[in-house]
């Protein structure tokens, strides 16, 4: 008994993930224990983050227990290494009335990412607060609303989160806890209806209207949409 006790508590152990370019391209490069330090640390924070804000603020880090030890002009040098390197991608955002700058983790999502904020067609303050009500990373909503994520529906997430919008996935999300379906087929086919036939406001219809509007039950995850 008590070893499937511990059996079950190693079962629930948390794990950051990192993309296989880091340790295959970006890892060979690093020479500073700081810079690995950062990578890391800011790879642990995002992935924590309560929020669908994949990025940390230069600020943000500077709040952190791990950063009471560093001096801050070693942390601007670590920084700067991790960019150049391409363990992360920097961007100088104008939030509010000052500029930021803020760490991506260097992902494939990520770079799109960055590339719909310097053209504007995704405005940072849609991925900023409503009403109190942060918009959650895809893989701490199904964390905290379905259960251990598996390998499988891990790579299921990704190609969500790759294809629709993120308020979109919120949206699915609170629609199944609200109808006690809490299943990914279920959100899955939610999404795929509104990519489809569109949503109610018609948003995002333009980036569907561009391409094939059937891209997204005709994919690799297509069965999971299918009505």
């Amino acid at each position: 008994m008590a070893n499937r006790k511990a059996l079950g508590s190693q079962i629930k152990t948390d794990y950051t993930a990192l993309p296989n370019s880091f340790f295959t391209q970006v890892m060979p490069k690093i020479q500073d224990i700081a810079e690995l330090k950062i990578v890391l640390y800011i790879s642990y924070l995002i992935q924590r983050k309560q929020g669908y804000l994949p990025f940390m603020t230069y600020e943000e880090l500077l709040s952190q227990k791990l950063m009471e030890a560093m001096e801050e002009g070693i942390l601007r040098q670590a920084l700067d290494l991790a960019v150049d390197h391409g363990a992360l991608i920097h961007l100088t955002l104008d939030i509010g009335e000052e500029a930021k700058d803020i760490y991506f983790v260097n992902t494939e999502s990520n770079r799109k990412q960055v590339e719909n904020f310097e053209s504007g067609e995704f405005p940072l303050g849609e991925m900023m607060p409503e009403n109190g009500e942060m918009r959650h990373n895809i893989f701490a909503l199904y964390e905290q609303n379905i259960g251990i994520i598996t390998p499988m529906i891990a790579e299921e997430l990704k190609e969500a989160e790759r294809l629709y919008p993120s308020p979109w996935i919120n949206e699915a999300f609170k629609e199944a806890v609200t109808m006690n379906k809490r299943s990914w087929k279920y959100i899955a086919r939610i999404l795929g209806r509104w990519a489809s036939e569109g949503k109610d406001s018609g948003e995002y219809r333009r980036d569907i209207k561009k391409g094939d509007p059937d891209k997204y039950i005709k994919g690799k995850y297509g069965h999971l949409v299918k009505r």
